[in-house]
């Protein structure tokens, strides 16, 4: 059915079903007018019905969604990446595994190191005493004077707080026919072991002593170990510079 308008003539292609036998009320989309629009016999109305309705086609099955395609294994491993998209070589030089350096250990490691380094110095301390190991690390110049070095007996002497006086005297004589030079004398307190476990230095009176002359000494100390059985005097040696 063609509606037309009466007042701006715009012309609409209807169905006749949207009319109806009983016709309505119908509006002008151009110009808003409204008007009632006659109906249409039963009959027109199925002939139209019957003219416009679709022909009845079969359905047809969905076709099945398409699978993607899949490559080959041969195409995969053609052209391998690594994990940052790089070439990838299956058989190049791959570094081995490093693992993680433990400060602990290295901590470790090396207070075990130190610890031995100073065991070792102290043992030697004990055996060569203070002068001898001076002399074994360069930082005394060997003792080249023909001076002799004569002791008296020890004497330990109680004292009245309680405490011990170790006095030590003796001689020292230059059998040479030359002047000498006397260095401070090294008093050394060994234990059973022939270990040093007490020494002290003694100043002579005078530095030179004349061919054939002799020089006395003595010094005392309090409360020496206990454990010290024998004495021994040897002569400082000169610091090296």
């Amino acid at each position: 059915m063609i509606l037309e308008c009466s007042e701006c003539q715009t012309r609409y292609l209807v169905p006749d079903s949207a009319i109806g036998p009983e016709g309505r009320t119908v509006r002008c989309a151009n110009c808003k007018h409204s008007w009632f629009q006659e109906g249409v016999s039963a009959a027109a109305l199925a002939a139209s019905a019957g003219a416009i309705a679709p022909p009845a086609v079969d359905a047809a099955p969905m076709p099945e969604p398409a699978e993607p395609p899949v490559a080959s294994v041969a195409e995969e491993m053609a052209e391998p990446r690594g994990d940052d998209g790089a070439d990838y070589d299956a058989f190049g030089y791959q570094p081995p595994f490093r693992p993680r350096r433990n400060p602990a250990r290295r901590y470790t490691i090396a207070a075990v190191a130190t610890s031995l380094v100073l065991v070792a110095g102290i043992a030697a301390l004990s055996a060569t005493g203070t002068q001898g190991l001076a002399a074994q690390l360069g930082l005394a110049a060997p003792s080249t004077t023909p001076l002799i070095v004569q002791a008296d007996p020890v004497r330990r002497e109680a004292q009245r707080n309680g405490s011990e006086l170790f006095a030590v005297s003796g001689r020292v004589v230059n059998p040479s026919d030359r002047p000498q030079r006397v260095p401070d004398i090294l008093a050394e307190l060994r234990d059973s072991h022939r270990r040093v476990v007490f020494s002290w230095t003694i100043e002579p009176e005078q530095r030179l002593l004349r061919p054939g002359a002799s020089l006395r000494f003595n010094s005392a100390q309090l409360d020496v170990p206990s454990n010290s059985r024998d004495l021994r005097f040897s002569f400082a040696r000169p610091r090296v510079g």
